[in-house]
């Protein structure tokens, strides 16, 4: 099934639009969520080096058992630890063109719970 021209420019836009209000903020480490059909991924990224410090999938973790919501927060608290190990404590959350619910929102939430400032 195609995604329309339409459909697509506004995808673009409104993920330019969040962006660049997460590079506003100030801060240089925001975590970027991607989320295809079946797997979600995230990582955090130093925007004042361009370059990616950790990230994670739904791929990398073996032995997820329920919904792609249960999926998507064991990926966020993965990548909490992860980044506690870098020495990163806060980041900013760019969502991209998605919306902030359902396996997203999941995903923040499990960051939260591994410890890590939204």
């Amino acid at each position: 099934m195609a995604i329309s021209k339409r459909d697509r420019i506004r995808a673009i836009r409104r993920q330019m639009r969040v962006r660049n209000k997460v590079k506003q903020c100030g801060s240089s480490q925001r975590i970027s969520v991607f989320r295809s059909l079946n797997h979600i991924y995230a990582q955090i990224i130093d925007d004042s080096v361009h370059a990616t410090v950790t990230s994670c999938s739904s791929l990398e973790l073996k032995n997820l058992d329920g919904d792609k919501k249960a999926v998507a927060h064991a990926v966020g608290k993965e990548l909490a630890k992860r980044a506690h190990q870098q020495g990163i404590q806060q980041a900013y959350l760019d969502r991209g063109k998605f919306k902030y619910h359902g396996r997203v929102k999941a995903l923040v939430d499990g960051l939260r719970e591994g410890g890590l400032s939204i």
